[in-house]
């Protein structure tokens, strides 16, 4: 029986996307579909006093999470994946501006309507990407950021790892997290991370 995965996800966090590259590979080795969704690391962290260079991040983060709801809503979530993979290369591994004119790529490369980077740079979609947010983000609180996983109707923030698995391995840690997640009385664990994201 195929385990159902639901994952929210920010495109501008490097740590989303190894976990994202993770469950791509947990789907060749383990009966699991993986449905990704939106939240947004700006609508997290909005009202809070925070580094200016982060603040400065989060701003640039808008346009991003916006298109990636649209290209959900227009034309579901087999293409949010694609553009996700897209727009993840581009500003993760390949390091691409976090701009418009890389979004604009991104959502051509993937046939995603061309109007999507317009709406993007307004508020039409933040009451959608909100809902959209908080769906992912209130069973597991406002503490920590993305990714959030779902399994058989259990959340949890994570897991964060560099670089990510392959293989066999890849399934292990799976088998691992959807048995924590499993049981309602765990909440945490977690060690310093001494690594960067590692991009392979």
């Amino acid at each position: 029986m195929t385990t159902s995965v639901d994952f929210w996800f920010d495109p501008t966090c490097p740590w989303a996307w190894m976990t994202s590259r993770w469950m791509l590979e947990v789907e060749k080795v383990r009966d699991v579909k993986t449905t990704f969704h939106i939240m947004s690391l700006a609508v997290l962290n909005e009202g809070r006093d925070l580094d200016p260079a982060y603040r400065d991040h989060l701003d640039k983060a808008w346009a991003p999470a916006r298109a990636a709801l649209l290209v959900e809503q227009r034309h579901g979530s087999e293409k949010l994946a694609e553009f996700y993979t897209e727009i993840g290369t581009r500003f993760h591994p390949n390091g691409e501006p976090r701009t418009l004119e890389t979004l604009k790529a991104a959502l051509d490369a993937v046939g995603a309507d061309a109007d999507i980077v317009d709406i993007a740079q307004t508020d039409a979609a933040d009451d959608d990407l909100r809902r959209s947010h908080h769906e992912g983000m209130d069973p597991v609180g406002d503490e920590v950021g993305t990714p959030v996983l779902r399994v058989n109707g259990m959340s949890l923030f994570g897991p964060v790892i560099s670089p990510a698995p392959k293989g066999e391995a890849a399934g292990d840690l799976f088998d691992g997290f959807v048995k924590v997640t499993a049981y309602p009385g765990f909440f945490e664990l977690k060690r310093t991370r001494t690594v960067d994201p590692i991009f392979d």
